[in-house]
């Protein structure tokens, strides 16, 4: 029986051992595990909502083994330390509690494909303070520090008088850095309406610093100037061809001198793949630890191995890189399952293509602005408002279809429905 290891419970990952499990594992033609390092699964375009509290992760994020044995495939919790491609065996890091007690050893696990889909992390690009003094909202762990963070400054604002505003600095004006200045706006109006009445968005104060000459510098200029105008009608100060050069416990630095001042700093300015993945089992790399990939997403240096997501630097017939975007991942996951399953049938493999089906960036409840691409519209089509908002939740209900079929998505999105009446719209404690 072949034996298949998913390595990282991401986007991409988890619906790719979701498909094995179903076709290959169900049947008994493989065995298939999916390793991760956390318990549950929350998809990564979400966590701007659960650092503002505008989403509660226990109720969205989805248990790893309930749902490896609702799909057939098993699941080991565990960090990758190492692979070795001579005895086609993984390495996975010994697990401890948070006092440092030893739960599970050092644990060996034997491959005939191996998977990883670890996805990325944040680039502070060594700059100076910046990984003592900033919240990097790449993980749910990280979007939680930020909401605790974030409720201790409002509860001292609205208890000492003297104390005029939250500052919150944001660097990067990506779409995390866009949709989180306006999350934070609705919070605010939301804890107004939670017992504290002197909040409102005058005494929030939001910088959105971005070294390029706009924000949302990935999509058309017309979506960027949108968005922009958006956030300033919000009252966030979007500050473009600005570089941060050092943080510190008061603030930022930027390469023209300036400071500015911030109780609370998030970095979201770039990503990487984890520094341990840096030529790791002589695999190629790129400076930013990426594995290169051919077109059919197995590495240049071994064919047994397959990259998806952020960590698999793909580069397309055009010469372009694949972005590290969540429906990149998705194609990538479809992509890799129909070249494994052909790949164990002796039948050819096919290249990735990546499909643009467009951008969308949520500004919380107030807009939604992006830009959709496809035949219908022979190139790019901008969108905003209600419509744009609902093509937005569309594309996460797609990921939960992947995962758990129609019918279960739909009760799923039965309950969202029922808990908008029972449960406050912040997530309070």
């Amino acid at each position: 029986m072949t034996r298949i290891i998913v390595v990282g419970g991401g986007a991409g990952g988890l619906e790719l051992a979701t498909k094995l499990g179903r076709t290959l594992g169900r049947k008994g033609r493989a065995e298939v595990t999916l390793v991760d390092r956390r318990a549950s699964h929350l998809w990564k375009p979400l966590l701007h909502e659960v650092a503002t509290g505008s989403l509660d992760a226990g109720v969205d994020a989805i248990s790893y083994r309930a749902h490896a044995k609702n799909h057939h495939f098993d699941f080991q919790m565990g960090s990758l330390k190492g692979i070795d491609r001579d005895n086609k065996t993984i390495t996975l890091a010994a697990l401890y509690d948070k006092q440092n007690e030893l739960l599970v050893p050092e644990r060996t696990l034997e491959y005939d494909i191996l998977v990883l889909a670890i996805g990325s992390t944040s680039n502070d690009f060594n700059t100076p303070g910046v990984r003592e003094h900033c919240i990097f909202l790449d993980s749910p762990e990280q979007a939680r520090r930020f909401r605790s963070e974030m409720n201790n400054q409002f509860m001292k604002l609205h208890g000492n008088k003297e104390q005029k505003t939250v500052d919150i600095a944001i660097v990067g004006a990506g779409a995390t850095g866009v949709e989180l200045s306006a999350e934070l706006h609705n919070a605010v109006q939301e804890l107004h309406n939670y017992g504290f009445g002197d909040l409102d968005s005058s005494r929030l104060n939001v910088n959105l610093v971005e070294a390029g000459d706009r924000i949302l510098p990935a999509l058309p200029p017309r979506i960027s100037q949108a968005a922009h105008s958006e956030l300033t009608k919000l009252g966030v100060t979007v500050r473009t061809g600005t570089m941060v050069t050092k943080a510190d416990e008061t603030g930022l630095t930027t390469k023209d001198g300036d400071h500015i001042p911030a109780q609370i700093m998030v970095w979201a300015a770039g990503i990487k793949a984890p520094d341990f993945m840096k030529d790791i089992a002589g695999l190629e790399t790129n400076r930013i630890n990426q594995l290169v990939v051919k077109p059919t997403l197995q590495t240049t240096r071994d064919d047994d191995i397959y990259v998806i997501g952020d960590l698999a630097l793909c580069v397309q017939e055009d010469g372009s890189f694949v972005p590290p975007r969540a429906q990149a991942a998705h194609q990538m996951a479809s992509r890799c399952f129909s070249n494994i399953v052909a790949k164990i049938t002796d039948r050819e493999q096919k290249p990735y293509v990546y499909s643009d089906h467009g951008s969308l960036v949520s500004l919380s409840r107030f807009s939604t602005v992006g830009s959709l691409m496809g035949n219908l519209s022979k190139g790019s089509m901008m969108v905003e408002g209600r419509i744009a908002r609902m093509v937005y939740i569309s594309l996460y209900r797609m990921h939960q279809m992947a995962l758990h079929g129609m019918f279960k998505t739909g009760l799923i999105m039965l309950v969202s429905r029922i808990n908008r009446v029972l449960r406050p719209s912040l997530k309070l404690h």
